[in-house]
């Protein structure tokens, strides 16, 4: 299936790892112009010119998410340079296992107000573009609390902002719809590959890592790939009457109904 999104441009948060690489080489290789943002400067000229390899354009800068000024720039220098923008994707993330009040504010600065801060720069570029999507990138940690894999209020700073986020995302599917603007969540599960977080519980024979094998009804961990083709599919114009959405891609981890 052809899903339109070749020639499109978009932005993907937190690009230059795991689940964010991935969803930037899938919508690359779709033939999306691609432009990308992480901290790590190295590692996001690394990234673009592996995305520029195949043939899109692809843009990228070290940024930190917390500054809404240089967000926002930055946004609007990519929508000047690729001519306009399509897609927003939000994956950008402190990453679970934070408390205190510093996890908390992480938390609230990175995950929520990075997303928020991105969809406001990015609302009036979307709204000329006449494939305009929002695809957000929650956790499983938003929608089932209290299992077995991870200890009592391990995710709780985490998993209520993923949740306030999942929120978010379907009230700006009905206010944004208006403008042309579609808005999903995509939910992952335990995503293993190679330096992430799960590979590394797996390495120090962390008992997170064991349980969540055994939870896992697939018999293994997602990929990073799982996640960027889900994205891709909401984010292109064959999914032009989903909006408000929230896909849960964990192989059947998580027990309730979706």
């Amino acid at each position: 299936m052809d899903l339109g999104l070749a020639g499109k441009r978009a932005i993907v948060t937190g690009a230059t790892r795991g689940i964010g690489r991935a969803i930037a080489e899938t919508l690359a290789a779709e033939g999306c112009h691609v432009a990308i943002c992480a901290r790590d400067g190295a590692a996001v000229a690394a990234a673009a010119a592996g995305l520029a390899a195949t043939g899109v354009r692809a843009t990228g800068r070290a940024l930190d998410v917390r500054d809404g000024a240089a967000l926002a720039e930055w946004i609007a220098a990519v929508a000047a340079e690729l001519g306009g923008l399509d897609i927003l994707v939000s994956n950008v993330s402190a990453m679970g296992g934070l408390s205190g009040d510093e996890g908390w504010r992480r938390y609230f600065e990175i995950d929520l107000m990075g997303t928020v801060h991105a969809v406001e720069a990015a609302r009036p570029f979307l709204a000329a573009s006449d494939a305009a999507a929002i695809v957000q990138i929650a956790s499983i940690a938003a929608i089932e609390v209290g299992h077995d894999v991870f200890p009592d209020g391990f995710l709780q700073a985490y998993g209520a902002m993923k949740a306030a986020l999942t929120n978010y995302v379907a009230e700006i599917s009905r206010t944004l719809g208006p403008l042309g603007i579609r808005a999903n969540t995509v939910t992952p599960g335990p995503i293993y590959f190679p330096g992430g977080v799960w590979h590394r519980r797996e390495q120090e024979g962390n008992p997170m890592y064991a349980k969540a094998l055994e939870r896992a009804r697939l018999h293994r961990l997602g990929a990073p790939e799982d996640v960027a083709r889900a994205v891709a599919f909401l984010a292109s114009p064959a999914a032009r009457h989903i909006s408000g959405a929230n896909l849960v891609i964990d192989g059947a981890f998580t027990r309730r109904v979706h």
